[in-house]
């Protein structure tokens, strides 16, 4: 039990990433699966939505359970946050809806596969653009 925790004490961020991440991927799942297949509105629409709720949900999660981030003052929260939803557009626009909407209507591939394909895409980039722009260490202190 010692050697689990020291293991996770050491991949502690990543760990969370890939269980938060994991959970902003069933988020926007579920999401765009309720939207498009339940209420019957068109897939790029039901994907945009979809991601727009998988960003708020990230972004709290990231912010408090990933990489701990504890800004002070509002112009801080704001930056930090801004930032986060500026990464998320690059992602979103390139992987999230450029490339889902390439699968379904270019190569005509199922959507709940491009949909999950798009999504380990997606998960990937926002990792690398959190840790090295959003919430990276600034001497050692964010």
């Amino acid at each position: 039990m010692e050697k689990i925790k020291e293991l996770y004490n050491k991949y502690k961020e990543v760990i969370n990433y890939l269980f938060f991440g994991g959970c902003t991927f069933f988020v926007n799942l579920i999401t765009y699966s309720v939207f498009a297949k339940i209420f019957g509105i068109d897939e790029i629409i039901s994907n945009i939505i979809a991601w727009i709720v998988a960003v708020l949900f990230a972004y709290i999660t990231n912010k408090l359970f990933v990489f701990e981030s504890k800004t002070k003052g509002a112009k801080n929260f704001f930056k930090e946050m801004a930032s986060f939803i500026l990464a998320r557009v690059f992602s979103g626009i390139t992987c999230d809806v450029g490339t889902f909407a390439l699968m379904i209507n270019v190569f005509h591939i199922n959507d709940m596969f491009s949909k999950i394909v798009t999504q380990i895409m997606v998960i990937i980039v926002n990792y690398v653009l959190s840790k090295l722009v959003v919430f990276r260490k600034k001497g050692g202190k964010k």
